[in-house]
């Protein structure tokens, strides 16, 4: 699947293929921090699938709990995460930030990580109520 995708503001930029059956989300806490929210959604995609057309991003090394690093690249201007990256044989592959997807919205997740982390309040979501706009 093609698909496009810009950070908040529209300096960082760019197309990716997509496979939509690797898109999960992960609940740990660092990605619960990186986010300010709950968890994070991911679209995995072989490097050379993903292409930037717009400003190139700025770069966060995180290392985790398991001692790897990882990249976090970032747009300066208002701060929307893009996608991470590894290192080494890891480096292989990009985890696009699917927010920041034109196509979103046809994308659902098919599998969950780091669950042990997962917010409890989670389950509850649909009995909160909603409304449609402001």
């Amino acid at each position: 699947m093609k698909v496009d995708g810009r950070c908040h503001c529209g300096h960082i930029t760019y197309l990716a293929e997509i496979d939509p059956k690797q898109v999960s989300i992960c609940h740990c806490t660092d990605c619960q921090q990186l986010t300010g929210s709950a968890f994070r959604v991911t679209a995995t995609v072989p490097r050379e699938a993903f292409r930037l057309t717009g400003a190139a991003p700025r770069c966060y090394i995180k290392t985790g709990d398991n001692g790897k690093r990882r990249l976090q690249f970032f747009c300066q201007e208002c701060g929307t995460p893009i996608y991470t990256t590894g290192e080494g044989a890891a480096a292989r592959e990009i985890g696009i930030r699917t927010g920041t997807l034109s196509q979103r919205s046809q994308l659902r997740p098919t599998s969950q990580i780091w669950c042990a982390s997962a917010l409890p309040w989670l389950e509850d979501i649909p009995d909160i109520p909603g409304r449609s706009g402001d």
